[in-house]
């Protein structure tokens, strides 16, 4: 019988073929390659037998394999990197939880005390310290979250970059929308001093998951907000859902253009 303390997974999803900046988890920072900067920063803060990496690409796991990490091969189907981990749920509860492959049912109890959590693998600067704080903030209660997701303070040159995903919060610290416009408006003041009169946060790049939440995914209609933003989490904001946040201070960059990857080969040190 598995224990009923809670546990967790770091999952790790990634496809080759990104649109806007094709095969971008292979381009190489410093010598090694985004993808391989995830997993290196994800394994100064867990052990490998906490880390899993998810993709449909066999030239990506090898990446994966050559740090010893444990990979499975989703299908190529998967329209998000939240979808690829849930297409995969059970296996990542059951890995999280040390039960053994063959066992086909999981106890409701089991699934609840599991937290998932989705490092995106276009994240090269990653902080291990971001993902320790994630399970402290998620484990501090008898309780996980249902959603999880750590926030920081926007400077006042990403508050109108589309690139950078802005999250609304309320006066419970939680998330209730993300947009890549500026939010809220500030009505009748200039662009450029909208920072004067409101705190605007970005998300980092990491979601944690109440095993539950994921292993429901597929009963979620899809949204027509993910489909305008072309942001995942919408999907269960628009379901009625409201993510946990916690601040973290720095700053987080993902690669989604050829700008940003330009931008994080200055962040390189020698």
């Amino acid at each position: 019988m598995t224990n009923l303390k809670k546990n967790f997974i770091i999952a790790i999803p990634g496809r080759l073929e990104s649109t806007r900046l094709p095969n971008k988890l292979l381009l190489e920072l410093g010598g090694k390659s985004i993808i391989t900067h995830v997993l290196e920063n994800c394994l100064k803060a867990f052990d490998r037998n906490k880390i899993i990496f998810c993709t449909d690409s066999e030239t990506l796991s090898y990446k994966a394999r050559e740090l010893k990490i444990h990979t499975i091969i989703t299908k190529k189907e998967c329209q998000s990197g939240s979808e690829r981990l849930a297409s995969i749920c059970e296996e990542l509860i059951k890995r999280a939880n040390e039960i053994n492959d063959n066992e086909k049912f999981i106890e409701e109890k089991i699934v609840k005390n599991t937290l998932i959590i989705n490092v995106q693998g276009d994240q090269p600067y990653i902080d291990p310290i971001v993902l320790k704080k994630m399970i402290d903030f998620c484990f501090k209660n008898n309780n996980i979250p249902s959603l999880t997701t750590p926030i920081y303070k926007l400077d006042q040159k990403d508050i109108h970059n589309p690139n950078v995903v802005k999250t609304l919060i309320n006066k419970k610290n939680q998330a209730i929308y993300f947009s890549r416009s500026a939010i809220p408006h500030v009505r009748g003041v200039d662009e450029e001093d909208w920072h004067k009169h409101n705190t605007y946060y970005g998300h980092v790049g990491i979601y944690g998951y109440r095993a539950d939440i994921l292993l429901n995914w597929f009963k979620l209609s899809q949204s027509n907000l993910e489909n305008c933003e072309k942001l995942e989490q919408l999907r269960l904001i628009d379901s009625g859902y409201k993510y946990e946040t916690f601040l973290t201070d720095g700053q987080f960059l993902s690669i989604d253009t050829e700008k940003q990857y330009l931008e994080a080969k200055k962040l390189i040190k020698d």
